[in-house]
């Protein structure tokens, strides 16, 4: 019987945390879709932004590996959703010269000024989403 009830605790967190991402996701789309954003959108821009995946001194320059270890994407959809973003010319993509492999990821100016002026969009929604004040 006890197990039954912590195995059902666990259904409930597990359930609490589901419901949780699903509306801040949400709500974060709902701020940014005037800008011409989704969620994941800003996600990849904010670490761009923040240098957070950065592989270089510069903190300009990020791999999209690194970037994938940082967003909960796969590659491919990782990849697409980076050819959006160079399409709408808020990143540039360039080879890697050390590794033909490997691609870089850099924002463009037009990037982050559309990062900056979602940033406190994102982070509002983000505070009235995950505070339980």
């Amino acid at each position: 019987m006890a197990a039954n009830t912590a195995g059902a605790r666990l259904e409930d967190e597990w359930r609490d945390i589901l419901s949780v991402h699903a509306r801040t996701m949400c709500e974060i789309d709902r701020v940014l879709h005037p800008h011409g954003l989704g969620a994941s959108d800003f996600e990849v821009l904010d670490i761009l932004a923040s240098g957070l995946a950065a592989a270089t001194a510069a903190g300009d320059l990020c791999r999209v590996q690194n970037i994938a270890e940082k967003v909960h994407l796969s590659q491919s959809a990782l990849s697409r959703l980076i050819g959006r973003l160079e399409k709408d010319g808020l990143v540039e993509r360039s080879v890697c010269a050390e590794d033909r492999r490997g691609v870089w990821v850099a924002l463009t100016d037009k990037g982050r000024a559309l990062h900056a002026e979602a940033l406190p969009l994102q982070r509002d929604a983000l505070a009235r989403t995950l505070r339980q004040d």
